[in-house]
């Protein structure tokens, strides 16, 4: 089960990333974190930007509405999903998954 915190701007989002991978997409969940894989390469915010692009799709928002908290240069990274509830994520998760 995803660990999802609800704030008064969105949700914070843990996930682990694979990033070099074949493609951009969902592998999961692992630990608490959404797991995914990007096709960027790990260096100059590369597979950072891949993620958020990754995310804004899936969620069907904004890449703005996306923030990296915490996490920047690590696989493991917090996210704030502005402008969406736990439950909107869980929604969208499940059809995209």
């Amino acid at each position: 089960m995803l660990d999802l915190v609800t704030t008064n701007s969105g949700v914070i989002l843990s996930i682990r990333t694979r990033p070099g991978s074949g493609k951009n997409c969902v592998l999961g969940e692992y630990g608490g974190r959404l797991k995914l894989a990007v096709t960027a390469a790990p260096e100059k915010g590369k597979a950072n930007k891949a993620v958020i692009k990754l995310l804004a799709e899936i969620f069907q928002i904004h890449e703005s509405s996306i923030h990296i908290i915490s996490g920047k240069s690590s696989q493991d990274k917090r996210l704030l999903i502005e402008g969406l509830t736990a439950n909107d994520l869980k929604s969208l998760l499940q059809t995209y998954w």
